[in-house]
């Protein structure tokens, strides 16, 4: 009795978990289709449509209004904020994988004294919230005369990033010294083998920096909006911040200017999904 009860009972539980698992992929879809589906609901509609029904799963009475993204565009300046955005995005990142694999070839590969401090203090400064460090950061910005330039948050997302160095860190102790010693017999100086050994087998943890580090800067808004104040270095999230004052009873407009922030990452990732999972399936890999 006892072995057809458990026979019986291993498909009801079996049941109950694909029940459980299909349930929470339905949940956790939901929470990120849900808000998209309102913006886009939202930027089709017309504002007198929003008056006289402000849900905003409502269906638009036009499925091809585009005259708030127009307004959103031109009116929000759209154009110019994404390129700002890309600006800042390329020598942000540039500067990031450069500096994060120099660093953590240099600790990891080299003995000097004070290794262990810096290493240390690495891990001080990642633990440190960086809103406590904000005046000292603004007097420095401001000294070095950079404020209100699109040099400033790039100095600022290069010199900062504590986590590229240890994601870069991790990964380059997984690659053996005896590549190094190789190319040293070879005739091989320090820079060349970073340069045409130890450079190409992060690509990796090139790929896992790129798109966490990449995710963050084109989100960011407390710096562009703190270090460059003026309207004509706006970047994408600040420039949607600003259709705050103008339109800040147009939800309509709003949307269409999320719409249109969103609508540049999304392109990016279908088109380059397929180097992304390769990317973290190699790191997961090595």
């Amino acid at each position: 009795m006892t072995a057809i009860a458990g026979r019986g009972g291993t498909p009801l539980r079996r049941g109950f978990a694909g029940l459980l698992k299909y349930a929470t992929l339905i949940i956790a879809s939901a929470v990120v289709i849900v808000p998209l589906l309102a913006v886009v609901l939202t930027s089709l509609r017309t504002g007198g449509e929003m008056s006289g029904d402000p849900n905003p799963l409502s269906a638009p009475g036009d499925w091809f209004n585009l005259h708030n993204f127009q307004v959103a565009f031109t009116q929000g300046h759209m154009l110019r904020a994404l390129w700002n955005t890309v600006f800042i995005l390329v020598f942000s990142l540039a500067g990031t994988v450069l500096i994060g694999s120099m660093t953590a070839y240099a600790v990891d590969r080299f003995e000097f004294r004070g290794r262990r401090l810096i290493m240390g203090l690495f891990l001080v400064a990642a633990l440190v919230p960086s809103v406590t460090t904000q005046v000292a950061t603004y007097q420095v910005v401001n000294e070095l005369g950079v404020m209100n330039t699109r040099l400033a948050p790039i100095l600022l997302y290069m010199g900062t990033d504590i986590v590229s160095i240890y994601i870069f860190l991790q990964f380059m102790r997984s690659i053996p010294v005896s590549l190094d010693e190789a190319a040293r017999i070879d005739g091989a100086g320090s820079f060349t083998i970073y340069r045409r050994v130890i450079l190409p087998l992060l690509r990796p943890a090139i790929a896992t920096v790129v798109i966490v580090k990449g995710v963050m800067i084109y989100n960011d808004f407390y710096i562009p909006f703190l270090y460059m104040p003026s309207e004509n270095l706006g970047t994408i999230s600040t420039s949607l911040f600003r259709f705050k004052g103008p339109f800040g009873a147009h939800w309509e407009v709003i949307s269409a200017g999320a719409a249109l922030v969103i609508l540049p990452s999304l392109v990016i990732f279908l088109v380059l999904q397929r180097f992304i999972y390769n990317g973290f399936a190699s790191g997961a890999t090595k």
